[in-house]
């Protein structure tokens, strides 16, 4: 077994290091969505989960195995990891990979700052990997650094957006009843062809479910079954419940799980758990004010604007004199896009303050950070080429940015101007920035747009 490699100081929690005031070093949540509570603690099982992930991933039809493909420039398995580390029952994560693939995986746990992984070898079939998974969690084995948990949780390194309550209902049911796997209702009809290819019967998709992951399991239930597992079912089966049933004869319990335990299986799989994730870091749009101002400020009207144009989206703001102070409040919040706003001046001074705030933070490990750097000019009252000169240093800010995985663009708005002028101007600027924000596209990384 290879337990996790030396990392730098962090939080036991997963994700980036936030300094606050007082020099306080504060763990930020490495989900967009709530983090596990004390409450759940409390009435959860000791756990701990194997991941199997040795798979080629023939069906994804490309070279790399699917669950190191890279969604937003990070590898699969690493949100499924992190999905699995922000809840605080879970004390161990044991990963199946192949040998080869051994040292890609100790990159990805060193990069991202995973915690509470152990790396084992995965086998030749599914089940032959969770059982080495599985092995690694015994108190019989030799060397182990892990200690045996009340219950396990199997789970797919390929389906990243488990969420806790689910993993708690199944662990909770698997206490009870010995095992209990998620399920999900049929979506097609299931048939049975004979022998000369022509239709044999059909089952009533009504009375039959979908297996689902996670499943979880009393440790001593599931490790016994696949102690007395044939290499039959070790080579061929796919099914963990059954194991459990077939040689321990425990019946699992069902637990009716959440339409986004889907599997990514196809290419076209990446692409949607990529416009999935893109969704769920766009919910909130952090305002950065160059100055603290009144209510006809325009930054405030770009703010008004901005809220009355994305209605689903929350966008709060303040100066950037106290960004510093409160960051690990927006961190908290999840906010994974800023807006600067600048008034009269074509300098970039108070977008690099936000820009060295974040990167200090580290914030931008896990998901990509949008800053747009928005101007308010006055075309006339300065010479439009010494603006745009200053205005040209954003392409060698956002390259720098970029190392960090935080992507810059700029945003011109002439000011002032009539006051119908200025709402049109002001609705497309809300329109740019919101693409900006919802696609984060790196091809307008370091551009500057004029609204």
């Amino acid at each position: 077994m290879e337990p996790e490699p030396p990392a730098a100081s962090g939080p036991a929690e997963p994700g980036p290091r936030v300094r606050g005031g007082g020099g306080a070093a504060l763990a930020a949540s490495a989900s967009p969505r709530s983090r596990a509570g004390a409450g759940p603690e409390r009435c959860a099982p000791a756990a701990a989960a194997v991941l199997p992930a040795g798979g080629s991933g023939e069906r994804m039809g490309v070279p790399t195995p699917k669950q190191f493909c890279p969604i937003l420039e990070r590898p699969l398995i690493s949100y499924t990891l992190q999905a699995m580390e922000r809840v605080c029952w879970i004390k161990d994560i044991v990963v199946a990979v192949t040998r080869e693939n051994m040292e890609a995986m100790k990159a990805i746990i060193q990069r991202y700052q995973h915690r509470r992984i152990s790396l084992v070898e995965a086998g030749v079939t599914r089940h032959r990997s969770i059982f080495n998974g599985l092995k690694a969690l015994a108190e019989d084995q030799p060397h182990s650094k892990l200690s045996k948990p009340e219950v396990v949780i199997i789970h797919d390194a390929v389906r990243p957006f488990v969420e806790e309550d689910v993993l708690l209902k199944v662990a909770t049911a698997a206490k009870e009843h010995g095992a209990a796997g998620a399920i999900r209702p049929l979506v097609s009809t299931v048939i049975s062809p004979s022998a000369d290819g022509c239709l044999d019967h059909s089952l009533e998709r009504a009375r039959h479910r979908a297996s689902e992951m996670p499943q979880a399991f009393l440790y001593d239930v599931i490790y016994a079954a696949y102690q007395q597992c044939s290499d039959y079912d070790l080579e061929f089966g796919t099914e963990c419940l059954q194991l459990a049933l077939k040689y321990c004869h425990v019946k699992a319990k069902l637990v009716e799980g959440s339409p986004d335990l889907w599997k990514v299986t196809y290419k076209r799989d990446l692409y949607a758990a990529e416009s999935i994730i893109k969704e769920r870091i766009s919910q909130q749009i952090c305002i950065v004010m160059d100055s603290e101002e009144d209510e006809e400020h325009v930054g405030r009207r770009l703010e008004e604007t901005l809220k009355n144009e994305l209605n689903h989206v929350k966008v709060t703001s303040g100066p950037l004199r106290h960004a510093g102070r409160h960051l690990h409040q927006i961190i908290a919040a999840q906010c994974y896009s800023f807006v600067c706003v600048h008034v009269m001046t074509s300098e970039f001074e108070e977008t690099q303050k936000l820009l060295n705030l974040l990167k200090e933070s580290n914030f931008s490990i896990l998901y990509p950070v949008v800053v747009i750097s928005v101007h308010f000019l006055d075309y006339k009252s300065v010479p439009f080429d010494r603006k745009m000169e200053n205005l040209m240093q954003i392409r060698e800010l956002a390259k720098e940015a970029k190392k960090r995985n935080i992507l810059l663009c700029g945003l011109l708005i002439h000011y002032p101007q009539d006051e119908q002028k200025l709402q049109d101007s002001l609705r497309q600027g809300a329109a740019i920035i919101a693409t900006f924000i919802k696609e984060r596209n790196s091809a307008l990384i370091g551009q500057l747009l004029i609204a």
